[in-house]
């Protein structure tokens, strides 16, 4: 069974343990790979080993704050730590061995399916950034400029670069001492939020021309296929944000992206929403889930029989 924890709580558990292995998860996002970099590099100024198990799908875009943290080959864990994953369906390949014995999940999807043996879930909380924030803060660690970073990355890609609905007055708050301790906020908003290749600026323009408009203009739902993607030239970097163009135009509620994957895969399906629309119970027909604002799924459907399907969900939304 698991037991919950507060930050607090969290904070006493790791400062009593050593040798950790720190998961993030499939697809990372700039939340899951700073908020694990700012643990492991807070963890280490105790005096503890502390890695996190590479990523093979992180982007040149986040590879930058995390190159010198990743775990050794032979490295053997004593305590593992799940970082932003709501569940075991979200660890990569090469985490599956450890599906059995995470002994901690960080994490602030109200979707968690508690499959670790301690859970600190701040549901609350805009991004998991903030949740490693508070338990840094009670563990007295030192808010270096390098953790500092990390967990500005992790809370501002989680916001949209604080213009998200999810985005507090406490999560500005964060930001502030992030600053005060060091961040360059305005060179890393730059780096991670305007400065565009030519194939995202390409790809962009392919999504939005693929845009359809229903109920009334109340939703909209843009396609990425793999043919698009290979006649830009996008990377994953290039898509790494585009799930938010839907929501961009006038009108729009719910925005939708449905990305191909490889036949095998399916379809990955990206849901934004404002309010009263639900994006967690959206996607949770489909097996996902995530927030109230932004979740997300993967089925093994076609981009044409996920958008069928999904008519007919949206259809009692309405």
């Amino acid at each position: 069974m698991t037991k919950l924890m507060t930050p607090t709580e969290t904070s006493d558990l790791l400062l009593k343990h050593d040798n950790f292995l720190l998961i993030t998860h499939r697809r990372p996002d700039g939340d899951t790979l700073g908020s694990a970099g700012a643990l492991a590099l807070a963890l280490k100024a105790k005096g503890k080993n502390a890695y996190l198990l590479k990523n093979k799908d992180t982007t040149p875009r986040y590879e930058i704050f995390v190159n010198n943290l990743w775990a050794p080959n032979d490295f053997s864990p004593d305590f593992v730590v799940s970082i932003d994953t709501a569940s075991l369906d979200l660890f990569p390949e090469n985490a599956l061995s450890y599906k059995e014995r995470v002994d901690l999940c960080i994490d602030h999807h109200p979707s968690n399916s508690k499959y670790a043996s301690f859970l600190c879930l701040e549901s609350h909380q805009a991004s998991c950034g903030e949740v490693i924030y508070d338990i840094l803060l009670a563990m007295n660690a030192d808010i270096s400029n390098d953790i500092a970073t990390c967990i500005y990355v992790a809370i501002s890609t989680d916001t949209g670069c604080f213009s998200f609905a999810n985005t507090t007055s406490r999560t500005l708050y964060v930001a502030s001492k992030l600053v005060e301790a060091g961040t360059n906020n305005g060179e890393l908003n730059k780096y991670l939020f305007r400065t565009k290749t030519q194939s995202c600026v390409k790809i962009g323009s392919k999504v939005i021309s693929s845009m359809e408009y229903h109920f009334d203009g109340k939703v909209a739902i843009a396609f990425i296929t793999n043919d698009m993607i290979e006649e830009v030239g996008a990377s994953e970097d290039d898509l790494d944000d585009i799930a938010s163009l839907p929501t961009t135009v006038e009108g729009v509620c719910i925005g939708i992206t449905i990305r191909e994957l490889t036949s095998q895969s399916g379809s990955k399906i990206s849901v934004r929403s404002s309010e009263p629309y639900n994006a967690n119970e959206i996607c949770g027909h489909f097996g996902g889930g995530g927030h109230v604002r932004a979740a997300g799924a993967t089925v093994k459907k076609t981009v044409q029989e996920v958008r069928d399907e999904l008519l007919e969900v949206l259809k009692k939304q309405f």
